[in-house]
């Protein structure tokens, strides 16, 4: 496997929703539906400068995205810092236990780095192959338990 990792960008939507489709063809446990509406708040997002500090990342295979990971920066007043918020890293299923989370984890790294950024906080799934995945992660800790709130 030769990875690429790219930044993923509004031009690239038409390969991420190749991924999606790809992902649920080999697990569909997703819980949203890739239909217009997603589509369409996806490619909002690229125009809406509330999205200016979310990072998004693809690896590539053979011209075919077979991982992505999403996060976003915090700017937090209560102590002065700036973290990172990890949203979602998934890779297909065909392509796991490759490296292929590991070089995008680590790439996110070397831009949050870049970035003066020393943390990134990420709630962990709960399916056991991740679990082990986010164990082996270098330089972690498990520290807190996370809490989803609905904003109703």
């Amino acid at each position: 496997m030769e990875l690429k990792i790219q930044t993923y960008t509004k031009d690239r939507i038409p390969d991420v929703l190749d991924f999606e489709r790809r992902l649920r063809g080999e697990e569909d446990f997703w819980g949203w539906e890739i239909n217009q509406a997603y589509v369409s708040a996806v490619e909002r997002s690229f125009d809406d400068r509330s999205f200016d500090n979310a990072i998004s990342l693809l690896a590539y295979d053979d011209g075919n995205v077979v991982g992505r990971i999403d996060a976003s920066l915090i700017a937090s007043r209560f102590d002065g810092s700036k973290k990172a918020y990890l949203d979602w890293i998934c890779v297909i299923k065909s392509s796991r236990h490759q490296g292929v989370a590991q070089r995008l984890l680590e790439s996110l790294r070397q831009i949050l780095k870049d970035r003066q950024i020393d943390t990134l906080i990420a709630l962990t799934a709960a399916n056991e192959e991740a679990q082990r995945f986010y164990k082996s992660v270098p330089d972690s800790v498990m520290r807190d338990v996370g809490i989803w709130i609905d904003i109703k």
